[in-house]
């Protein structure tokens, strides 16, 4: 049954001076909470590895933020910003952006009544001579209230992904109240970033350095990763009273065969998630298993799923079928997507520790939190509340662990 719960339930109070509003000079030198058996302390994030099992298999994300806010100009001087969330045609990530010519994708549209059928060109105030040559266009196929298909031409054959390197910006997250600045170019990306396709990054990620990995590494600790590309739906507040009516946008992931077969053979090994687009990814595999079993093929994880029914498969039934799936068809990795919400009466079937950071009031991101430490959120914000702790996306972390 869906869960009915009031995301009033979920609010805390956050002044605004505790909101991170720059990242720290060392990465690693951010506080991070420690949370587990009903206690909380504090240590630093470049002790992470004291407080992780040797024999832990730990998992990353390792999308790349892409600078995917774009800003142009009408004849009338109004000006349109387009923030591109997924591409359409085509309608593979890496295809897209490897289109030396046009392509289309699905947008935030800013400003977006004043933007008639017009073609709009790149906003280009310091008249760059690269971007006078790229002349990039956009033209409106369809609108959708704020969001629309853009359809995006320019000249030079360069890829889209250069083209977004020249004419984009990095769309940082809203409550920063501020404009991207040239460090966030590189303090809003993980340092194993890999594929790009994210507009938000997967901020539990930021506070690791090579050192940190280096030293997991030397200790025993197996790594891992996904690809969940995160959407701007991370950025969406819930608006209506009860969880239920809120919508959960898709997001793409990968995942890799020989993760699967690690955990399919993970008896006795903690399992160890890098943020909560991890978590989700992790925790989707599981219902990716079932429709294999019952359908022959995964299929997207609707947002209710884990809610609407009983699951009769054991973990391990699932990702064998999914592991079979794979062998048969000759695949190395697999595609899918989910739309997965995890609230407290979520059953948990993979990951057992979860560094994440803190997240907003009455967020999707806050009630995962609770569902995974059992409905004590409430101990670990009050803690970090008090003692100093930088919130959200370059605020400070934490280390949970998942009640028994």
């Amino acid at each position: 049954m869906i869960p009915s719960i009031a995301i009033a339930d979920y609010n805390y109070p956050l002044p605004d001076d505790r909101i991170a509003k720059y990242p720290l000079p060392q990465r690693d030198a951010s506080k991070l909470l420690l949370y587990g058996d009903g206690c909380v302390s504090e240590s630093v994030f470049s002790h992470l590895p004291d407080f992780i099992p040797s024999c832990a298999l730990m998992i990353f994300n390792d999308t790349k933020v892409v600078p995917a806010r774009l800003h142009f100009v009408r004849e009338s001087g109004a000006h349109i910003e387009i923030f591109c969330l997924e591409p359409i045609e085509p309608a593979e990530y890496a295809t897209a952006f490897a289109a030396t010519s046009s392509c289309t994708w699905k947008c935030v549209i800013g400003n977006a009544k004043r933007w008639k059928n017009d073609v709009l060109h790149l906003y280009n105030p310091d008249s760059n001579q690269e971007v006078k040559d790229m002349d990039l266009r956009a033209s409106l196929i369809e609108r959708d209230g704020q969001t629309g298909k853009v359809r995006f031409e320019w000249d030079g054959g360069q890829p889209f992904s250069a083209v977004l390197d020249t004419a984009g910006t990095v769309p940082i997250p809203p409550y920063l109240n501020r404009e991207s600045e040239a460090i966030d170019s590189e303090r809003y990306q993980t340092l194993y970033a890999r594929w790009r396709g994210s507009v938000a990054a997967p901020t539990a990620g930021l506070h690791f350095t090579d050192d940190v990995l280096s030293r997991l590494r030397e200790k025993g600790v197996e790594t891992e990763t996904v690809c969940l590309h995160v959407g701007a739906g991370t950025f969406l507040p819930v608006k209506s009273q009860q969880v239920e009516d809120h919508p959960m946008h898709r997001e793409p992931f990968t995942v890799t065969r020989s993760l699967i077969e690690k955990l399919i053979n993970r008896e006795g090994r903690i399992t160890v998630a890098v943020g909560t687009t991890s978590v989700r990814t992790l925790e989707s595999l599981y219902y990716l298993g079932v429709s294999c079993i019952e359908s022959g093929a995964p299929e997207d994880v609707p947002q209710w799923a884990p809610y609407t029914r009983e699951w009769k498969y054991s973990t391990e039934e699932a990702l064998k079928a999914l592991a079979a799936y794979m062998d048969k068809n000759g695949l190395e990795q697999i595609l899918s997507g989910t739309r997965i919400i995890i609230v407290p009466g979520f059953r948990w079937r993979i990951v057992d520790l979860m560094v994440t950071n803190f997240h907003q009031p009455e967020s999707t991101l806050l009630l995962l939190v609770s569902s995974f430490v059992n409905g004590d959120w409430h101990r670990i914000y009050d803690y970090a509340l008090s003692n100093g702790f930088r919130f959200l996306s370059y605020g400070d972390s934490s280390l949970l662990k998942r009640p028994e």
